[in-house]
């Protein structure tokens, strides 16, 4: 990327002022990411509860699916713009890796370290009201790291260009 597009890419994402990416848009971009994160996420967590899965291999396959519907979803509508499916793919890794690794770090710690939250069960309060919360504080801690990310052209900064 030439300097001039460096350029054009910061200032068609600062706040009023030249502060830097607002927080309005960073909280929209990780809302996009916390969007897919939680899908996958609580899908894993629902197949993992519900067929009885150590809390490991559910706390794995919550991952796993967390990344693949996170970067479907970026995919989606980069795809929609055009670009072609291994264009769009990269533009999705580039784009949410480090967010959506964050949000999975950030919510499976808060679930796994509340007492009897794993083996609740999909009936109890306690399995969906940790997984609410750990979603909650994930969105908290990544919003910042999508600011400072899109504030450099990186993360969902480089979404930006095919919307």
């Amino acid at each position: 990327m030439d300097h001039s597009t460096h350029q054009h890419h910061h200032t068609g994402h600062a706040a009023p002022g030249g502060r830097g990416p607002s927080w309005r848009m960073a909280a929209q971009a990780t809302l996009h990411c916390l969007t897919g994160c939680a899908i996958g996420e609580v899908l894993g967590m629902v197949i993992g509860t519900a067929t009885g899965l150590h809390d490991a291999a559910t706390v794995a396959l919550s991952i796993a699916l967390a990344f693949v519907f996170g970067y479907a979803l970026t995919m989606r509508g980069v795809l929609r713009a055009g670009l072609a499916a291994r264009q769009a793919l990269k533009v999705a890794l580039a784009a949410d890796t480090v967010s959506i690794a964050v949000m999975e770090l950030i919510d499976n710690t808060v679930v796994v370290s509340i007492p009897g939250a794993m083996d609740a069960g999909l009936s109890s309060a306690l399995f969906w009201g940790s997984l609410a919360f750990s979603l909650a504080l994930a969105f908290l801690v990544t919003t910042p790291l999508n600011r400072w990310m899109i504030g450099r052209g990186k993360g969902h900064a480089v979404v930006h260009a095919y919307h």
